[in-house]
């Protein structure tokens, strides 16, 4: 048994002052104020002093990190990605495809559900842990498809979606599609009956098109505002529902670059700390020097932060940890309602909350340990740290 002490806690839904967790086989067991909580004299103690500790960040957008690109072999690239993620406090995480021809995507989908399927709980090699799949394409709007190569593109039917299903072995938890594209809303249904949390986004859709795409089960909108019909007020388009649904949940790209501050305020103010989501949409660029990376099958140019595909916005190079950053900075949010934007929320909206997103008894021993400056100090996965030198989990 271990027991972690510090300041604080962030359940993130409770904030428990002095708090002792006592962590069982990956597990926690208990959460208690220190003044109530008995530690059983077998438990080794760690304390973390000042600090906050608060549920690991789930990304459910995320292309590459370290300079691995999830869609390209070899799948041994993938551990140099998952320790960059785990050093930014990044716990799960959905590996997610970017539009390429389909025997491509097939075979990507394979190597993904090869690595979700091993059983790594038990491994003290620490890293960001796959928990699910987030398939970005290729149900995706020509006009506001981004950098998805268009001859890539694909109609929506259940037929091509079946494909993808058995290819990634029921893995995927995640799909972006645009409703407003023929045959988009029977994939809808389909989608979302065999428990995959809809996403509608890379889409021109008009306002009652994206009611449509609701009404046949959409319930998240992937990176609002970009790659999105723009809010017009005699035109208010997809962004409008997005924007106030509250049976949606909503994610966005805090890096200051794919949204201006003040619309990123915005969104936090109308999506407020229940329904909004921080991804990353982080490229393989994520923690490496400006240069020249890839996405799929095509080159990204990155420089002082900015990732281009020619001239088009392409992915970034943002952390999570920032993006929390960002949302206190951004949107005022406090320091609770930037982790439950980085934790919950993507763990409830992807359907994943059982076992991920908070700390509660029952819950995996997965959580990041904060300083005053909200900068990650450590990150624990299933009871062991990130950190080799660290006794946590030693």
């Amino acid at each position: 048994m271990i027991a972690i002490t510090a300041a604080v806690l962030l359940s993130p839904v409770e904030r428990v002052e002095h708090p002792v967790v006592l962590i069982e086989d990956g597990f926690i067991s208990e959460i208690q104020p220190r003044a109530h909580c008995s530690i059983p004299a077998s438990a080794r103690m760690v304390d973390f002093g000042d600090a906050i500790l608060a549920p690991g960040f789930i990304d459910i957008h995320i292309h590459g990190a370290g300079g691995h690109d999830v869609m390209r072999p070899p799948r041994e690239g993938l551990p140099a990605m998952e320790k960059v993620l785990a050093r930014h406090g990044v716990t799960s995480y959905f590996p997610t495809t970017v539009t390429a021809p389909l025997d491509t995507t097939l075979s990507a989908l394979q190597r993904l559900a090869d690595i979700i399927e091993e059983n790594r709980t038990d491994s003290k090699d620490c890293r960001a842990q796959p928990v699910g799949i987030h398939l970005e394409g290729p149900f995706l709007s020509h006009t506001r498809r981004g950098v998805h190569p268009a001859e890539n593109l694909v109609p929506p039917s259940i037929e091509v979606f079946d494909r993808l299903w058995q290819a990634a072995r029921g893995h995927v938890k995640l799909i972006t599609i645009a409703p407003e594209v023929d045959g988009a809303l029977e994939v809808i249904r389909e989608a979302a009956r065999r428990g995959v949390t809809v996403s509608i986004g890379h889409s021109d859709a008009t306002l009652e098109q994206a009611r449509a795409g609701v009404a046949a089960g959409a319930r998240h909108a992937t990176h609002t505002f970009n790659a999105m019909r723009p809010l017009s007020h005699r035109d208010p388009g997809i962004l409008v529902l997005v924007l106030t649904d509250e049976q949606l949940t909503a994610d966005i790209i805090l890096d200051g670059i794919h949204v201006e501050p003040a619309v990123a305020s915005l969104f936090l103010k109308m999506k407020g700390p229940e329904r909004a989501v921080l991804i990353s949409d982080a490229l393989s660029a994520t923690g490496m020097p400006d240069g020249h990376y890839r996405l799929g099958t095509f080159d990204i140019q990155v420089k002082n932060g900015k990732c281009l595909a020619g001239e088009t916005l392409a992915g970034s190079v943002l952390t999570l940890d920032r993006a929390v950053r960002n949302a206190m900075q951004f949107g005022n949010f406090d320091v609770q309602q930037a982790v439950r934007a980085a934790s919950l929320n993507p763990a409830t909206a992807t359907g994943i909350s059982a076992h991920r997103g908070k700390l509660a008894a029952g819950q995996c021993a997965d959580m990041v340990v904060l300083n005053s400056r909200y900068e990650v100090m450590q990150t624990i996965i299933h009871g062991h740290a990130v950190n080799p030198n660290s006794v946590v989990g030693g």
